[in-house]
C-alpha cells in the first residue's frame, strides 16, 4: 500500500489516455466519434462527477483542437478530482485531495466508462498511456543555491566547472534552472521521465519536479483488459522513485514530523 504523507508536496496527479485521430499532420486531425462519445460519456459520468464544465476550447472547431481537452466533469463546482475529455484525449486529475486508494479506483472506473461510452470501441486505437505526478517544495532559489538544494535534499548532483565563473563576473548560482531526462522502463514497458525546474508554489519560489511514466506504440498493454496491471506498475515505479529522492529531511518534513 502506498505511504501517505501528512504534508504531501503534490501539485497534481494526472492519468492521460490518447487515441488515434483521423487525418495526417500537419493537416486537420479529427475524431469522428467525439461528439457522440461526449454525449454518452456525459450520461455515465453524472453520478460521480455531477458538475459539468465546458471550457472555452469547446468553441473552437474540432479539427483545430486535436488532443486538447474541451469538457470537464467535477465532483462538485470548482472541486477536484475531475475527469476531462477532448478529441483524442481523456484524463483523470487529482490534486491536494489525492490518495492512491481513491485515485486508483477512480481511474479504473473512468477507463471502463470511456470504453463503454465509445460508439465504435473497435476503432478506439490507444496511442499513449501517461501517468504523471507533479510535486513542488518551497525553496527561495533567488537567494540560495538550487544546485546545493537538489544535491542535499533530492539526491540530484548537478554542477558546472568552477573555472567558468572565476574572474568572469558571473555569479556561481543559477538564477533559474531546468533539467530533464528519460529512461527505458521494463515494467511497465515504456519510458520514465523526470524533470526538475525552478518555479512557484502558492505564489512563492519553489523547486518543481515531475515524474512521468509513458507507454506508446509497441509498449502499450492490451487495452482495456491489461490496463489495471499497467496502472499498478506505473504507480509502483513513480512511488519508489519519489520516496528514494525525498528520503531524509524532506520525508520527515512531508510526514509532519
Amino acid at each position: 500500500m502506498a505511504k501517505e504523507l501528512k504534508n504531501k508536496p503534490l501539485v497534481e496527479a494526472i492519468l492521460e489516455v490518447r487515441w488515434q485521430l483521423q487525418g495526417t499532420s500537419p493537416g486537420p486531425q479529427v475524431d469522428p466519434h467525439y461528439k457522440l462519445l461526449l454525449g454518452r460519456l456525459f450520461d455515465r459520468m453524472l453520478k460521480d462527477y455531477p458538475e459539468h464544465e465546458q471550457l472555452p476550447t469547446a468553441n473552437i472547431p474540432d479539427e483545430l483542437v486535436g488532443y486538447v481537452v474541451q469538457h470537464r466533469f467535477r465532483v462538485a463546482a470548482n472541486a477536484w478530482p475531475l475527469v476531462q475529455v477532448g478529441p483524442g484525449v481523456f484524463t483523470v486529475n487529482s490534486t491536494a485531495d489525492y490518495i492512491w486508494s481513491d485515485f486508483r479506483p477512480r481511474v479504473l472506473s473512468a477507463i471502463e466508462r470511456l470504453y463503454d461510452a465509445h460508439p465504435k470501441v473497435e476503432e478506439l486505437k490507444i496511442t499513449n498511456l501517461i501517468l504523471r505526478y507533479i510535486d513542488a517544495v518551497d525553496y527561495d532559489y533567488t537567494d540560495g543555491n538550487v544546485f546545493k538544494f537538489l544535491r542535499d535534499k533530492l539526491k540530484l548532483n548537478i554542477s558546472l566547472p568552477n573555472n567558468l565563473f572565476q574572474n568572469t563576473g558571473v555569479e556561481n548560482k543559477p538564477n533559474s534552472f531546468t533539467w530533464q531526462s528519460s529512461f527505458k522502463c521494463e515494467n511497465p514497458r515504456g519510458l520514465i521521465n523526470i524533470r526538475f525546474a525552478t518555479g512557484q508554489k502558492s505564489n512563492a519560489p519553489a523547486v518543481v519536479w515531475e515524474t512521468t511514466v509513458e507507454s506508446a506504440g509497441d509498449d502499450l498493454p492490451d487495452m482495456p483488459k491489461a490496463f489495471e496491471g499497467w496502472l499498478d506498475a506505473a504507480h509502483e515505479i513513480t512511488d519508489d522513485w519519489f520516496f528514494k529522492m525525498i528520503e531524509g529531511e524532506l520525508e520527515r518534513r512531508f510526514s509532519g514530523e
